[in-house]
This record gives C-alpha cells, structure tokens and sequence, in this order.
C-alpha cells in the first residue's frame, strides 16, 4: 500500500475561489472586506508569511492594511495600534503576525483585539465559543484540517481521532472542531502529549492521525494503523548541506516510511500550511458579513 497524498496546494486554491465569490457579492452589496495585518520586527520567516497573506487578499479581492513596527515598540503602542483598528469601521479583521518580541505580552495583544475582527480565532470569547459549538471565528490552520479531510474524500463522522500535541494554537482547538456534531466533525477524540504515556497504544487506534508537535519525523510507521489518513501539521527546518539552501522543511511525520503504510498522508511542504492562509481569507469575509448582519 502506498498512500494517496492530500493536495493541500489544489484544496486551498478551492476555498480561495470559494472566499472570492463571497467577496463579490458582498462587493455588490457595498460591503469591501478588509484585513489589518501588524507586523513586529524583522523575523524573515513572519515576514513571508505576511507577505503570503496580502498577496492571498490580493488574489482573493480583500483590502489589506499592512502596519510594521519596530521589533523594540513598547506594549502600550501595541495596543493603541490594535485600538485603532478596533475603531475603524472599514476594517473587518485584525491579524497580529505572531511571535511578537519577548517583552511584549502575547495574551494581553490578543485580548485586545475586538472577538469580532478576531480573524486568527485566538481570542478567549471565540475560543470559548468554540468549544460549547457556538459559530465563531475559529483558528485557521485546525479549521482547515476538517476541510482538507473531507474534501479529499474521507470521512470524519465515527472516527477515531488522535492529535499528538495539546497547543491552544492546534491542538486544544482542532480537538473542540472535531468532537462537535456535524459533517466535519462527529469524532471520538483523544488528545497525547508530552504526559502522555505509552503513546503508539493510542495512535495505533486511530482511524485519523493529526501530529502537530514541531518535532521532526517524529511520527514513525510503527505508530501508524495501516490505511489510516494521517495529518502532518509540523513544519521543521533541519540542516542539510547537501541542499542549496543547506537545510529542508520536514514535517512531524516521517514521511517516505509512513506513506508506505497510511491509506492518505498530506505532505510537507504543501499539506496542511497553504491551508491556513486559505481559511484566513474565509474568516475574513466571514466576519465582514457578520459585522454587516
């Protein structure tokens, strides 16, 4: 058995196109979605993924607001910044590209964003949200996991999923998405970590395999139940002088050994990753319309 890859690069463009018809009609009702991205520093890879996110509006049809700061900008203009897109009616999401600086306070810039520009889905009212199934805006990168599922041709509904790795940024949400009732839900779901002990015992069970640790290769083919869909949301860099860049992106799953096993593997790069700026521009123009309800 050799598994069939999950096209996270075809899936995306999917829900990209579907994004931009939204866009239109609420373009012909006078409504022009807008996301707010703000950037601390000069980290080269934050800065990509910016820059991956205007160009996905651009595409998509959605204004952009890019605002940069320098990486020593105290806390108190943080947050005035995030105020001021709070305040601007014209703008429907507010993005801050994290990690932010170590004396900035992560929680206290997310907190200030308002819950209903919270495009990312971080903030406690729509995590809270989350988990009791309320609509909400939800984290792009687990959001998109049920989606790439489905839409490749599996089904989540009675599945017994495992997700190793307990994130509030994956996996603590992506296990509040699939537990839910509903098409893309409707799982029985258990949670590993680091506390966990005997991990393979659990992994082996799994119908739905999700590894999202930042471990390389971590996930080997001894863990894996054969014909299991497995979702590798890691992306690591490791030295490899014989590339010309002197390093490669692996994912938390070894790949070339547990492709050999899995029914259906998503690769890395390619997977999971252009997912999560794809649900961003939906999460975008989800909240322009419910700002205008």
């Amino acid at each position: 058995m050799v598994a069939t890859i999950i096209d996270g690069i075809k899936i995306a463009a999917e829900i990209r196109a579907e994004a931009k018809v939204e866009v239109d009609a609420l373009k012909a009702q006078g409504i022009e979605p807008c996301l707010a991205v703000i950037f601390v520093g000069e980290s080269p890879a934050s800065k990509v993924y910016v820059d991956s996110k205007v160009r996905a509006c651009e595409e998509v049809g959605i204004k952009s607001v890019k605002k940069t700061a320098n990486t020593d900008i105290k806390q108190e203009a943080l947050l005035a910044l995030v105020d001021q897109f709070n305040d601007d009616e014209n703008v429907h999401g507010i993005l801050v590209q994290l990690p932010l600086p170590h004396h900035i306070d992560k929680n206290a810039i997310i907190e200030r964003i308002d819950p209903a520009k919270d495009v990312d889905g971080f903030h406690p009212v729509n995590a809270g949200k989350l988990m009791i199934g309320l609509d909400c805006l939800a984290p792009c990168t687990p959001a998109g996991i049920p989606e790439l599922i489905t839409r490749s041709g599996y089904s989540t509904e009675h599945k017994k999923v495992v997700i190793i790795g307990r994130s509030n940024i994956v996996g603590k949400p992506l296990m509040n998405i699939l537990v839910q009732k509903g098409p893309k839900a409707n799982c029985t779901v258990t949670c590993c970590h680091s506390g966990t002990e005997h991990l393979e015992k659990y992994t082996r069970e799994a119908d739905i395999l999700i590894a999202a640790i930042g471990v390389p290769e971590f996930v080997t083919q001894g863990m894996v139940k054969e014909g299991s869909v497995v979702i590798d949301v890691g992306i690591n860099r490791v030295d490899d002088l014989e590339h010309s860049r002197a390093y490669r992106l692996v994912g938390d799953v070894a790949y070339d050994e547990v492709k050999e096993i899995a029914g259906a593997i998503t690769p890395v790069p390619g997977g999971v990753g252009p997912m999560t700026v794809a649900m961003l521009m939906k999460n975008t123009v989800k909240a322009a319309r419910m700002i205008n309800r």
